[in-house]
């Protein structure tokens, strides 16, 4: 009831100030001519005799401007769009202005974006963030021709995985867990399809995609590193229409249309490899009782119930399935959904609310003499509610209040014997307040904060221990048990506030200087002491005896472009330091691990690094080059040896590489043809290699002692596509198609993965090392996309 009279109070207060103000209202929404869809971050500009005042549109595509009565002009512009300019002889009330606009055809070297848009990376305070759209992304050759969101991210500056095969990835020294992936709005947990090599998003399905490495607005929290937030499509509310693919590994399908047309529209799209389909013509009768493949359904449906309020429901469900013969059994998969309400309450105020529901899912298991089954899984309730107040030009304001409650089923087993793990149960609520200040027509400041708790609830049995910090079977002291929505602990404290602050100070006309500094606090750990994250591994909140992570980041860039060129310029240098991150025992076993704090450490880190970005988005030749020069390390120190890792000193993170360089272009040869290349460079990433041997009974084995010490070799690798799309000549051409092919890693270089050491038979006295390479060959592909 408080928290409500505050939220009552606020509103009330920033609504009297816009009875203070004489200037006029524009406002309104912005979509796609051809399909309805609404377009986000379309750059507006109004311009008349006292100069020029900007405005951009919100993820819904509504926006808001303060102008000046008596005559101007209203600019929008966006990369992939024809500039659309409206005339105004003498405003003079407010008004709403609703705009379509016409995506522009991509023939040779046409460039038809506004200044304005070329130079937002000029204006805007936001800095560490990497926008692509669907249709950049598929541009971007990959594995298979798969076209992959998670792939082309880790292309960019900052963005890294720890091989080939990698499932997750890592942004600016964070481990794979401190990425918060929503999808509408919903939590991911497992981006992955067949165990890294491939993503859970169909390009088909997505609008856009926006990555925060840093500077992270104040409505995002509950992860240290990064967020990944990706909006699905809304469907075509004008006509209906698709699209699709066929590949060697996998084939889709996409539909979309009006219900009610202008109204009421629906998108579906669904995709599933096939490779398992094969394997009876290798009349192999293992491979006949197999089971390999993934599938993925999206679908989402939009109502513009009245001039002011939208309905979306959006949804996703994906699963992978392995299985061999009587040998195992392994599945896994993500479920989310969305309900989600937008209201424009007036032309300075718009809301947003939503419910969500997550539900991440796994299993490993065997049949025959050993049979069993392991299920585990972690679900989200999240609602959100937000207010956003266009209060002037020089101020934006946005609001809200988040909640998330968690359930976690670490493990339950069924077979000989059933046993089943506790479970956890936690709840996450939060506040948050930000301004986009326009201080002067130079310098502009986005300021926030954010305040977020956690309590940690039963019913769960806690064991306690004897003092002195050691947690393991010799110090047990009793067992406490806790009623269903008890509080074992709660962590409410002034530590839960997490200050956001962005600067831009714009020196010249195409240059500016930019500062961020982010606070994030983080309740929930990925239990995993493997190299790269597998489906298997336990996610666990923090509690009785796991420590909230914390991570306070700096950073500092420069932007510049070249005139009208289309080519940008940006680098940033950051620091990030960690605490309470979560760390592993030499020899830790989590598996099935019931009191888990009997194998967990607890640690500091620090990265930093400098990252440069040279892109053109406009013209026959698109892309970019990339580079990182970073060091990511940890300490974890402690009163004995057993408490501490690398005798208390700094060593290098399992995804530490100090040169990282992607370089991607694509060139449209002619009208029919398109080319694509990457090109990848990498540090070799730190390995444990033994320093010494011991021997029990005459056999040897490793010793680990240096944590991190040793290095595998550096990786690189160049792929290359080519597209070819007849008939592009034929306009109101219903039916459409491309042939794209080419090759992964076209030079067959075997990128090491890892290095294992094994004692050869039949003594085993001879310990050799072994490099590990996961694709080690050229990997052609052949795809034919089709749309109508």
């Amino acid at each position: 009831m408080k928290l409500t009279k505050t939220i009552l109070i606020i509103v009330t207060i920033l609504s009297s100030f816009s009875l203070l103000s004489q200037e006029i209202q524009i406002s309104g929404t912005v979509e796609e001519e051809s399909s309805g869809e609404a377009i986000p971050n379309i750059s507006i500009v109004w311009e008349s005799s006292s100069g020029k005042k900007f405005s951009s549109t919100n993820s819904y595509g509504f926006y808001s401007i303060s102008v000046s009565k008596g005559p101007g002009r209203l600019i929008f512009s966006s990369f992939g769009f024809k500039t659309q300019t409206k005339q105004f002889k003498n405003l003079n009330k407010n008004i709403v202005l609703n705009i379509s606009l016409k995506e522009l055809s991509t023939e040779l070297n046409e460039v038809s974006v506004t200044s304005e848009k070329l130079y937002d990376n000029i204006t805007t305070t936001e800095m560490s963030v990497s926008k692509l759209s669907a249709k950049e992304i598929k541009k971007v050759p990959q594995l298979l021709g798969e076209t992959d969101v998670i792939r082309t991210l880790t292309l960019l500056p900052g963005v890294s995985t720890v091989g080939e095969g990698a499932s997750g990835f890592n942004v600016r020294g964070g481990n794979a867990d401190q990425n918060l992936i929503i999808l509408d709005e919903a939590p991911v947990y497992n981006s992955s399809h067949l165990f890294g090599f491939f993503s859970i998003f169909n390009a088909d399905a997505v609008k856009d995609v926006k990555l925060f490495k840093g500077g992270m607005p104040a409505n995002y929290g509950g992860r240290l590193s990064s967020v990944l937030d990706i909006r699905q499509k809304e469907g075509n509310s004008k006509k209906f229409s698709g699209n699709g693919g066929i590949g060697l590994l996998s084939s889709r399908l996409t539909l979309e249309g009006p219900i009610v047309k202008d109204k009421v529209n629906f998108m579906l799209a669904g995709r599933r490899s096939y490779f398992d389909l094969f394997f009876p013509l290798f009349d192999v009768p293992e491979l006949n009782e197999s089971v390999a493949y993934f599938y993925d359904f999206n679908a989402k449906l939009n109502a513009k119930v009245s001039k002011k309020d939208k309905i979306y429901l959006s949804a996703y469900f994906g699963r992978d399935q392995f299985s061999a013969s009587e040998l195992f059994k392994f599945g896994w998969g993500n479920w989310t959904s969305t309900l989600r309400w937008n209201r424009v309450i007036s032309p300075k105020w718009f809301f947003n609310a939503s419910a969500v529901y997550s539900d991440y899912k796994y299993q490993l298991g065997a049949d025959g003499t050993t049979q069993f089954e392991w299920d585990s899984r972690i679900r989200n309730l999240v609602q959100n509610a937000k207010w956003t107040y266009y209060r002037n030009n020089a101020h934006t304001i946005e609001f809200g209040i988040q909640n998330t409650y968690y359930e976690f089923e670490p493990a339950k087993i069924s077979g000989p014997i059933d046993v089943e793990l506790q479970n956890e149960y936690g709840t996450e609520p939060a506040l948050y307040f930000s301004d986009d200040w326009r201080v002067t027509d130079d310098l502009t400041i986005t300021y926030g904060i954010r305040y977020s708790s956690f309590y940690n609830i039963g019913s769960r049995d806690i064991q306690t221990y004897q003092d002195g910090g050691v947690y393991d079977e010799s110090t047990i002291k009793d067992t406490i048990s806790y009623e269903p929505g008890q509080i074992i602990r709660y962590f409410n404290n002034l530590e839960g506030l997490e200050p956001r602050l962005a600067l831009n100070y714009q020196i010249s006309s195409n240059s500016s200087l930019k500062l961020s500094y982010n606070r994030n606090r983080q309740y929930i750990h990925l239990i995993s002491n493997n190299t790269t994250a597998t489906p298997v591994n336990v996610w666990r909140p923090v509690g009785q005896y796991i420590e909230p992570a914390t991570v306070n980041q700096i950073a500092l860039g420069v932007a510049y472009n070249l005139k009208e060129t289309g080519i940008r310029f940006s680098t940033e240098g950051f620091l990030k330091t960690f605490n309470n991150l979560v760390d592993y025992k030499d020899g830790a076993n989590l598996i099935f691990e019931e009191y888990i704090e009997t194998q967990l450490l607890s640690g500091e880190g620090r990265a930093y690094g400098i990252e440069v970005l040279l892109e053109k988005k406009t013209g026959g030749l698109t892309g970019w080059v990339g580079y990182t020069l970073a060091r990511t390390e940890r300490k974890v120190t402690g009163p004995s040896r057993e408490l501490r890792v690398n005798n208390g000193e700094w060593y290098p993170a399992n995804y530490d590489k100090l040169h990282d360089l992607s370089i991607v272009a694509t060139y449209a040869l002619s009208k029919s043809w398109d080319f694509g290349g990457n090109f990848v460079y990498q540090s070799g990433r730190p390995l444990t290699y033994p320093d010494s041997r011991g021997e029990f009974e005459g056999i040897y084995y490793p010793v680990y002692t240096n944590r991190n010490g040793g290095r595998t070799p550096s990786t690189n690798r160049l792929d290359l596509s080519f597209t070819f799309t007849p008939g592009v000549k034929k306009k109101n051409k219903k039916w459409q198609s491309s042939l794209s092919f080419g090759a992964y890693n076209v030079y067959a270089r075997k990128n090491p993965y890892s290095i294992f050491f094994r004692g050869e038979i039949p003594d085993f006295t001879d310990i050799k090392a072994y490099q590990l390479s996961v694709i080690g060959t050229a990997v052609p592909y052949l795809n034919y996309n089709f749309s109508f």
